[in-house]
């Protein structure tokens, strides 16, 4: 295993097997770059060892798991009287990776920008509900019958 990832087969975004997927998810590198340097080894380089090492990797690797993710989310509590959050408890935000090279993996930055810029409009909504729910009477009551 690379930094707590491993490597799989990902059938999702697959050709022919997902094996180019799989390798270019594994190391950070888009799958059309994978997938053209497969090809041209194909062509160019040493042909049967690259047909035999596809297949190879097709049989030898396991598919990806449907649940698991690029981005492992860290869920974030929070706790208060008489204000739950939507989500049961947690808020999970994938980390936003931004490519700054074309053969990296990642969303261009003008996507990231928006996706981040999202983020903060949910998280505005939130903070004014709860910001509303602290000003309101029925907060008041709840903290004085808490008193008692």
């Amino acid at each position: 295993m690379r930094n707590g990832k491993q490597l799989y087969r990902n059938p999702e975004n697959a050709r022919i097997a997902g094996v180019c997927s799989g390798i270019a998810e594994y190391f950070g590198l888009e799958t059309w770059l994978v997938r053209i340097l497969v090809v041209t080894g194909f062509f160019l380089l040493a042909g049967p060892f690259i047909f035999v090492a596809y297949i190879a990797a097709w049989f030898i690797l396991d598919k990806k798991p449907v649940g698991l993710k690029n981005a492992p989310t860290q869920p974030v509590f929070s706790k208060g009287k008489g204000w739950t959050n939507p989500n049961g408890g947690q808020v999970k935000s994938p980390k936003v990776e931004v490519k700054t090279k074309v053969w990296q993996a990642g969303e261009p930055p003008k996507q990231a920008f928006h996706d981040i810029r999202n983020r903060f409009e949910k998280a505005e909504v939130r903070l004014r509900k709860m910001e509303t729910y602290v000003t309101s009477r029925e907060y008041q009551l709840n903290k004085e019958i808490s008193r008692l």
